[in-house]
């Protein structure tokens, strides 16, 4: 059973440097830090990925460019991944599916995609930053960094981490349901997977918690919806 040990909220300047939190946690006696962060929260579609990633210390482990990647290009994501799995001490990528998603709730279910991240790197962290929220039972002691993603270097690279292989999961869906388009919105809400949505109804990869999705599974098949309501 993993040991819960504290987690604190801290805000980091974004002035101080992205390298500076694991800087200051190296003199405090923590070797390997690791950075946590997730890709398709908003999405109705697709999974939930999750990533955690350790970075070597010292000049090896800066990598220019790092910044959240939603604020990137796709190519500059790409090279940047190639470029984090060639130098980092470990990374543990966790792909947390729609059926968890709708039978857990989104949040809970991230924090179980969280928690197994981190607790799949190898060699194993002895601190752990996550993005935007606290995630306790990860066995070592955790800080939650606001806008982590955009101001803690392993943050920001788990968060390249997960968007990358998010990205190229939902290409490859696309291959199997063509119809919704997911190679260009990668399952979340656009007016084109919107249309798609009602026209079609869900695919086995939409959320059906999401309340368009069920608009959708009402729409499309009354009878369908009508039964799972009664579940």
């Amino acid at each position: 059973m993993s040991q819960s040990l504290p987690v604190r909220r801290l805000i980091v300047r974004r002035d101080a440097g992205s390298t500076a939190y694991e800087a200051a946690l190296l003199r405090a006696g923590f070797d390997r830090v690791a950075g946590a962060d997730e890709a398709g929260r908003g999405a109705c579609a697709g999974p939930l990925v999750v990533a955690a990633c350790i970075l070597p210390t010292g000049k090896r482990g800066r990598i220019e460019g790092l910044d959240d990647s939603k604020a990137l290009t796709a190519a500059t994501r790409e090279r940047l991944y190639e470029q984090i799995v060639k130098v980092a001490v470990a990374y543990s990528i966790v792909e947390v599916c729609a059926e968890e998603i709708d039978a857990y709730g989104l949040h809970v279910a991230n924090l179980a995609g969280m928690r197994r991240a981190l607790g799949t790197l190898s060699p194993a962290a002895d601190y752990a930053l996550t993005d935007g929220f606290p995630v306790t039972g990860v066995g070592v002691p955790a800080t939650a960094v606001w806008k982590g993603d955009a101001t803690v270097a392993c943050i920001s690279a788990a968060s390249i981490l997960a968007k990358v292989t998010r990205d190229r999961i939902m290409t490859r869906m696309h291959e199997q349901w063509p119809q919704y388009e997911f190679a260009r919105h990668k399952g979340y809400i656009t007016p084109l997977h919107s249309a798609a949505l009602t026209e079609h109804g869900p695919c086995p990869q939409h959320r059906r918690r999401y309340v368009n999705v069920r608009a959708a599974m009402r729409e499309n098949d009354p009878d369908v919806f009508a039964e799972r309501e009664l579940v």
